[in-house]
């Protein structure tokens, strides 16, 4: 059954980037500090909002998306990374009014629905 975004249990259990699903999880949450390939700047992700749990939410394509706070009502940062260079990666803050910025592969946001097309669409 699923359950709401963030009453998901936190799955601490190690991962490699090659397990992370492609589909949405809706039983559990992955914490970033349980990929065992997770790049610093994810793991910092959330320093500056309060330092809330960062959690995998899916891929769109070739990028594994994590979002560090809620999925409503306050501060939030989106963090799509590339999962074939680690080193690629593409925030988006999305802010408690619904207002958002960030830079994905080939233009800057202020949206995020047009921030994940912008992923899907820069994906081979």
């Amino acid at each position: 059954m699923a359950l709401p975004a963030d009453d998901r249990p936190i799955d601490p259990t190690p991962v490699h980037t090659a397990d992370l699903p492609p589909t949405p999880l809706r039983d559990r949450n992955i914490p970033a500090e349980a990929w065992i390939e997770a790049p610093d700047l994810l793991l910092r992700a959330g320093d500056d909002i309060g330092a809330p749990t960062i959690a995998y939410k899916r891929r769109i394509g070739r990028w594994l998306l994590w979002r560090a706070g809620p999925a409503k009502g306050a501060d939030a940062r989106y963090v799509a990374i590339d999962a074939e260079d680690l080193s690629t990666a593409f925030t988006f803050r999305l802010f408690p009014d619904g207002t958002g910025d960030g830079d994905g592969p080939t233009a800057r946001h202020a949206r995020f629905r047009t921030w994940k097309e912008d992923l899907r669409d820069a994906s081979p």
